[in-house]
């Protein structure tokens, strides 16, 4: 018994040694596009400051992944549609935008908040918490052609503080929202951003 497992253990060795790890490329590299733009995220379902926390994130989530790219922060997007005469982000807008803003590409996303169940609060920050699922979509969109070059999306439920419901509506506006829902758009924004990492793998 001794000697096999001797034996599988030197083969084991062996088998590791035999190998190399291999840096894969990113699925969506951005070095090619020099200078993209960030349109702040929107928001459905719910009001506050989940948005603008999750374009931050996203943006952090781009530099960390790649280097070598200008990211210009476009603004809201409401904004940027009124500015060229669009009444919704379709590709005519794209090109629009694109053309305004001198960048080559875009990032844009969305929030949807859903399933919130409000309770009480005896955590460190006070009022409401809730349970709440959010789905997040983030497209890449080219400014020549209005078309998207990438999307990505990604659903977590989680239990968040600094909650509150005004007139029907979730408002996200915590005093310190890292503490309160931070890890949940954290969780959002690594799921949907994993084209932009490189990988490696084991030959």
């Amino acid at each position: 018994m001794r000697r096999l497992v001797m034996l599988l253990s030197y083969l084991l060795v062996v088998a590791g040694c035999g190998g190399s790890t291999v840096m894969l490329p990113p699925r969506l590299a951005l070095t090619p596009y020099q200078r993209v733009g960030l349109i702040s995220f929107t928001t459905e379902n719910a009001r506050g400051a989940l948005a603008s926390v999750a374009t931050d994130r996203f943006r952090d989530g781009i530099f960390a992944a790649q280097s070598g790219l200008e990211v210009l922060e476009l603004g809201n997007q409401d904004t940027l549609l009124a500015a060229v005469g669009r009444s919704r982000l379709d590709p005519d807008a794209v090109r629009a935008i694109g053309a305004r803003e001198k960048v080559t590409a875009m990032f844009a996303g969305n929030l949807v908040v859903s399933n919130v169940k409000p309770r009480a609060n005896l955590g460190p920050i006070p009022g409401l918490a809730a349970n709440v699922t959010v789905t997040l979509t983030v497209r890449f969109l080219a400014a020549e052609s209005g078309g998207t070059i990438w999307s990505s999306g990604a659903e977590a439920t989680e239990t968040i503080a600094g909650f509150a419901i005004v007139g029907g509506t979730p408002v996200f506006g915590a005093e310190h929202p890292s503490e309160a829902y931070g890890h949940l758009i954290d969780v959002l924004v690594r799921q949907v951003s994993r084209d932009l990492h490189p990988t490696y793998e084991r030959r």
